[in-house]
Order: structure tokens, then C-alpha cells, then sequence
């Protein structure tokens, strides 16, 4: 099939990978020749010091329009007076420094925190669309010996770089489509999203610390796997895959250990999805099996999934990538998306070991972002008979993907207009029958009926568990705004609560040698209703807060994090 053929098959086949590969044999940035990640030397103030640094510019200015700070404007995407800090663009391109901590940090906690997200929304005078839109801004705070040194970096991808140099969009956003000059550049610009080398790089969706200490920034596309540097936050280079499994795009969550890396590739061609592993150490993803849609015209959005033990469970949502959709210049309220109800909501469990599709079964509609955890049900035998899925689930409402416009969330009106959530449990047999359950796992009045961003102990991954930690919501309100944990046991929630403030997903730290499930700390940023900003840290069991590392300046929303342990450091 040729990839510069004007239809929406060729864009299922460029997105699909079906003529494009990942070069081999070629050297991995971010990793030495022994396999141990290269480490540049870090920063002076990541010595602990108790005077923090001024604010500094990483980078001269270029000589063409920068990115740059919002300026107060009103207008589409714009930053008009008095909307909440954690909408606004970062305002400089990087910073390091000691943090005032208030209250007493554990002295076990030793590492870096770290959290990805967009935190720049703003080419000059222009501002962008979407929450998702924006370009990647890494935050990181190192904790050690009871004190705590905060930075914050701006990822180097090709699609930042260029827009720095330019003053534009030069790549396709999640919303944002470069402008055409001409109807030929225009016509170009088709062939080049045909090919992918259109698609963005800016890699503002999570961050995963690997098996072999590389930490690796990711979105949905592939060439957005992006390596950095835990210490100085230094954009290492590009992840290269080395094996020919090709795609364009992939989960942006892939689920990693100390040993391997799973990962979905959807299938846009032969709607379906692809169940790869990586072992650590490696850039050679290897081919496990493969999942067939049930429904269609395309794959349902896999922007997360679950495994447990001995299965990787496939997600099959009603709402569907759109090649139509990726070619428009404006949005659709579900931008790269379509909702097909008629096409129907399914679940695929895939055996690790044999690569066999060993359940299929269709569940009532849902629409999820973010899998929570899975875990294998028992008879008395000892036999798996069914496997439970635990997801954060908007109640089949899709709407809340235009919620997260910009100019939706900088709307402070007071009315309650954030979409209800829930967390979703789904139940799938494994004797063959052709049904499964959805339902939810505990009352959503327990959390205000917001649920997303969410965490648990490691050790329980794939496993039964008991405890969760999400962001929630006090009502009225038009985004999550309370940290919550949830006990599934129990059927009940704590909730942390500040008035005004804006929490990022909280993240469990599990404390050396606990026994206990919530014997740790979870720690997120928040963004504050004065403009301030700073890395709450909660007691995990009783879920009050023990400490703040205050940041000197404003800091905007993030999504996901990770934790890199002090000894992995060195």
C-alpha cells in the first residue's frame, strides 16, 4: 500500500507502521556501551544547600520569536487576568534550587520524584487549544536527609526545538495542526502525515523510570519515547527501538518492571492491537501476540492497559481513532477520535506466555484514560477463573475530553461541570462465556464522583490490592481537585482537600522494608489558588499531610510520574 495515497486507509497504514520500521543496529542515546545509562554531572544544587538559587535561564533566547511566557491577553487558548497559576505557562525554560519544606520530610525518603507534563501553552501571542497540547515541562524534586531541592526543565524535542526557532506549530499536537503558508504546503503537509514525519515528538504524557536506571519520557506517538537525564533533567536523545515491529503510535502507558516493558501498538490497517515486551537493558521490543478488534472501523483509543501475573488484558473502547479526523485543520469535539456505540465495548485477555487470546467478551459501554490495576481471580483450586480490571471510568460520557480545553478549564464560574467518574471494575470469566461485568468497585459519592490520575503500591502490580490513590473531586467544581484513597476493601475514601488548589496525580512511594500496602508516602505538586506551588507529601496510611517543599514560583498542572530511588542515581 503506498503511504502517499489520499485516503483515510493510507493514513490507517501510516499510523499503523506498516511501512515504516525502527532503524537497527544504530547507538542508543542515554547508553553506554556497557548498558549502564550515561550519567552527566548534576547540578550544584543537587547537593542539598540551604540558600536556593536564583532563577536562571538555561538557554539564550533565539534570535526568532521565542517560546515564551503567556502574555496577558484575552482570546482563544489565551491568558486573560486572573485565571488559576496551574493553567498558565511555565514562565522560563528551566530552574534548580533548594525548596523551603514545611513540616518534617521522612528520612528514609531518598530520591527523585519526578512529573511530566505540558506546562507551555503559548507561542508568543498564540495559545493553544487543549490541555494536551502544550510542550513537555519535567519537574523534579529530590528529597534527602529531610530537606528537598526542587527543578524543572523543558524537554528538548525536535517539535519544542522548532517551535522555539520559529514561533510556531511545526508539528501535529494533539489539537494544534501546523498552519499551511499554501494550498500546496498544504498538500505536503498531507504527505508528511501519511509518512509520520509530521506526527509530534513533544513528549508531555508520563514518565517511567526502566529496569536498567534509563528514564524515558513518553506520549503516543513512538518517536516521542524521549530519553532524560534524572539528575539534570537533560534531554538525553531519542529512544530507538531496534526491532522491525514498526507503528507510529503506541499506549502511552506502557506497564514496566525491574525486569521487562509491555506495550500495545495499535493496528489501524486490520483494526487490532499488538502485545510487544521489552526486557530491561534492551531496545528490542518483541512480538507476543496479537488481538483482533470486534468491532470497528478502527481501534478504540488504548491509552492505557492493565497485566497481572500471567495475562495481559486488551482494552477495546467504542471510542475509536479517526483517520478523517487526524486530517482536519479544526477540531472535532473529539479531536482524533469518533464514539461508535453501535460497534460495541469489549475486553481481550492475552496469555503472557503463549501469546494466546484466551478471553474475549463484551462489556457495557465505558470510556477510561487510565487503568488502575488487575489481578487474577481463584477457585478453591487454586484455578484462575476470572480476571478483575480496575480503571478510572467516565461513565461512558466522552465529553470530558472537550472539557480539558483550555479556555473550559481557565472558566472559573463555580458551576459543577466536571463529568462524573468512577472507579470501574470490570470482571472477565475465563469459561468461555461471552459477557463481562462493569460496575463500580465502590460508592462515587466516597470520592465526589472524580476519579483519574491514579497510583498504587508496585509491589501489588498485577496483583490483588487493597488500597489506590487518585484525584478526586469536591464538588462544585470543572476539574479534580482533592487527592483521594480509595480502600477497596473497605469500600471507602480519604480524601485531602485544599480550597482553591489544583493536585497532580499523587504517587505512591512505598517506605524500605514495609510490610504493610500503604506504609509509604504519597507525594504530588500542587498548584495553588495564590499562584504558589509546591510537593505535598502525605502519610499513605492515614492520609494526612507530614510535609510541603514550596517551590519559589508558579508551577502548572502536570500528569504523570515516577519515583527513581537514590542508589539508581549513581
Amino acid at each position: 500500500m503506498s503511504p502517499t495515497m489520499a485516503s483515510s486507509l493510507s493514513v490507517f497504514a501510516a499510523m499503523s507502521g506498516a511501512t515504516g520500521r525502527s532503524a537497527g543496529g544504530s547507538a542508543v542515546p542515554g547508553r553506554l556501551a556497557s548498558g549502564k545509562r550515561a550519567v552527566a554531572p548534576p547540578l550544584a544544587a543537587s547537593v542539598v544547600t540551604e540558600t536556593p538559587l536564583p532563577p536562571a535561564i538555561a538557554t539564550p533566547p533565539p534570535a526568532a520569536r521565542p517560546v515564551d511566557a503567556p502574555r496577558r491577553r484575552v482570546g482563544r487558548g489565551g491568558d486573560g487576568g486572573g485565571e488559576h497559576a496551574a493553567w498558565r505557562s511555565v514562565r522560563q525554560e528551566r530552574w534548580e534550587g533548594a525548596l523551603e519544606v514545611e513540616g518534617e520530610l521522612p528520612l528514609w525518603l531518598d530520591g527523585t520524584y519526578l512529573r511530566n507534563g505540558p506546562g507551555l501553552w503559548n507561542l508568543g501571542d498564540y495559545g493553544f487549544r487543549h490541555l494536551f497540547d502544550g510542550y513537555a515541562t519535567l519537574v523534579r524534586v529530590s528529597f534527602r536527609d529531610g530537606r528537598a531541592v526542587g527543578a524543572h526543565r523543558q524537554i528538548e524535542s525536535e517539535a519544542y526545538k522548532a517551535a522555539r526557532t520559529h514561533g510556531k506549530v511545526c508539528y501535529r499536537e494533539f489539537s494544534e495542526v501546523p498552519k499551511p503558508e499554501s494550498f500546496l504546503s498544504h498538500v505536503g503537509q498531507l504527505a508528511t502525515l501519511f509518512s509520520g514525519s509530521s506526527l509530534t515528538d513533544n513528549s508531555n504524557t508520563g514518565v517511567v523510570r526502566l529496569g536498567d536506571g534509563r528514564v524515558l519520557c513518553l506520549t503516543e506517538t513512538i518517536k516521542g519515547s524521549i530519553v532524560v537525564d534524572p539528575d539534570t533533567l537533560d534531554t538525553l536523545g531519542k529512544f530507538e527501538y531496534t526491532d522491525s515491529l514498526g507503528g507510529l503510535i503506541h499506549s502511552a502507558h506502557p506497564i514496566v518492571t525491574d525486569t521487562e516493558f509491555w506495550t500495545l501498538i495499535p493496528d489501524l490497517i486490520r483494526p487490532g492491537y499488538v502485545v510487544a515486551r521489552m526486557d530491561a537493558g534492551s531496545n528490542e521490543r518483541r512480538f507476543v501476540g496479537r488481538v483482533d478488534c470486534r468491532g470497528g472501523p478502527a481501534p478504540g483509543w488504548v491509552h492505557s492497559f492493565p497485566i497481572t501475573e500471567h495475562y495481559v488484558v486488551v482494552p477495546e473502547m467504542p471510542l475509536r481513532y479517526c483517520a478523517k479526523n487526524l486530517l482536519r485543520a479544526e477540531p472535532t469535539p473529539l479531536y482524533k477520535f469518533e464514539w461508535h456505540l453501535e460497534s460495541g465495548s469489549y475486553m481481550h485477555v492475552m496469555c503472557k506466555a503463549s501469546g494466546k487470546v484466551v478471553a474475549s467478551v463484551e462489556v457495557p459501554p465505558y470510556v477510561t484514560f487510565h487503568f488502575i490495576n488487575a489481578y487474577e481471580e481463584r477457585d478453591e483450586d487454586g484455578r484462575v477463573t476470572a480476571i478483575v480490571a480496575d480503571c478510572c471510568e467516565h461513565n461512558a460520557d466522552t465529553s470530558i475530553l472537550d472539557k480539558l480545553r483550555l479556555r473550559n478549564l481557565r472558566a472559573s464560574t463555580g458551576q459543577d461541570v466536571l463529568p462524573d467518574a468512577r472507579v470501574g471494575r470490570f470482571r472477565i470469566p475465563l469459561d468461555g462465556s461471552p459477557f463481562g461485568e462493569l460496575e463500580a468497585a465502590l460508592d462515587p459519592e466516597e470520592h465526589g464522583r472524580g476519579m483519574d490520575m491514579c497510583s498504587i503500591n508496585p509491589a501489588r502490580l498485577g496483583k490483588p490490592y487493597r488500597y489506590a490513590y487518585a484525584c478526586g473531586a469536591r464538588r462544585p467544581c470543572n476539574f479534580p481537585n482533592t487527592l483521594t484513597k480509595i480502600d477497596l476493601e473497605e469500600k471507602t475514601a480519604k480524601n485531602w482537600y485544599e480550597e482553591g488548589a489544583v493536585p497532580s496525580e499523587p504517587f505512591f512511594v512505598p517506605r524500605p522494608g514495609a510490610v504493610d500496602e500503604d506504609d509509604g508516602v504519597a507525594i504530588s505538586m500542587v498548584s495553588a489558588k495564590d499562584g504558589s506551588a509546591y510537593a505535598l507529601v502525605l502519610d499513605a496510611s492515614t492520609f494526612q499531610e507530614i510535609a510541603r517543599a514550596k517551590f519559589p514560583y508558579a508551577m502548572p498542572y502536570g500528569l504523570h510520574c515516577c519515583w527513581v530511588p537514590r542508589d539508581s542515581n549513581a
